[in-house]
């Protein structure tokens, strides 16, 4: 077993922006803009990162962290896609090799973009990429491998979007995050709470796959039954024990929401925003949704931002979303 993630001080924040600074944007706060709305919605668009994924972040700290040479040999990682290309990005700049291991059903937006950055792509069945971040490595594999969520430097990265968001809304009542691994979620929430302790950081899981709620039901890092739809960025089949004392201790529960609700959301967000978000990026803002609406728990807030984490969704997909079908 790995040893548990504890919460990261505000020095590495501030350090890990300074590592990315000209590397990774800073990302936007847009409002939703729906008629009469309240409460107000501010979606932090991490879907116009140069990868179209906040992977960016913590891949390129983690890099910066490690040092030229741990990477002589080159980097892996285990991902579904948006993690591999933040690696294969920063292995591009740095000269190094990358290799990204891929579940077979990784959607083809997401590898054809690694490799159009460099990286070889090794397609594995679903149970040997899992293990491979369960054991943070994959035999006969040589190089450094970065973990997708659970490596500090990675959490470090991402937790610069909280910083960003209490910058640019000092108002905000609740931050809700995509719940992957938990990386994402953990890292925001570990930053906020750092710097405005009484802003809420909540996880947005989608139904058919929620093992942080289904933890926090059970008071353990919890497995599920995990059905595979096109929300391919979060619904994981367990919760690392590894990320759990962590995403305990500083996120404020967890959002759960259905496939249709962000199929729908998606829609709302183009037709509103301009913006295409993926399946993940949309979870988070279907449950400010739901979670503001009457009764929800949410209903108190009057600022609410939403982290889009990612905007990479097959063409097709998106397609099908768009006229009203559920893929």
């Amino acid at each position: 077993m790995h040893a548990p993630l504890t919460p990261i001080p505000l020095a590495d924040f501030e350090a890990a922006r300074e590592r990315i600074r000209g590397i990774a944007r800073r990302t936007p706060l847009v409002p939703l803009g729906l008629p009469g709305e309240s409460p107000r919605i501010l979606l932090k668009l991490e879907n116009l990162q140069p990868i179209g994924s906040f992977k960016l972040r913590g891949a390129a700290n983690a890099m910066a962290v490690a040092g030229p040479a741990a990477l002589h040999a080159g980097v892996y990682t285990a991902s579904a896609g948006n993690m591999a290309q933040g690696v294969a990005w920063g292995a591009r700049e740095l000269g190094v090799r990358c290799r990204v291991i891929v579940p077979e059903a990784a959607p083809e937006a997401k590898t054809a973009a690694i490799e159009r950055l460099g990286g070889e792509v090794i397609r594995v069945p679903f149970e040997a990429w899992w293990q491979a971040m369960q054991d943070h490595g994959y035999p006969g594999m040589d190089g450094l491998f970065i973990h997708p969520f659970a490596n500090p430097g990675v959490l470090a990265g991402n937790g610069t979007i909280g910083l960003e968001i209490l910058e640019d809304a000092p108002d905000v009542d609740a931050i809700i995050v995509p719940f992957g691994g938990g990386g994402l979620s953990c890292g925001i929430a570990s930053a906020v709470r750092a710097v405005k302790p009484a802003v809420p950081v909540f996880a947005a899981e989608v139904e058919t796959a929620a093992p942080f709620a289904a933890s926090l039901a059970q008071g353990s890092p919890a497995s599920v039954d995990r059905v595979s739809t096109f929300v391919d960025g979060i619904g994981g089949a367990a919760l690392f024990p590894e990320i759990w004392p962590l995403a305990r201790e500083v996120l404020a529960g967890s959002l759960v929401v259905s496939v249709a609700e962000i199929a729908a959301t998606i829609r709302l967000i183009v037709e509103r925003c301009h913006v295409v978000a993926e399946g993940a990026g949309a979870a988070s803002v279907a449950a400010g949704l739901a979670g503001s609406a009457a009764g929800g728990r949410l209903g108190d807030a009057k600022t609410i931002v939403c982290v889009v984490s990612g905007g990479n969704i097959d063409l097709a997909t998106l397609a099908t979303i768009l006229r009203g079908d559920l893929p």
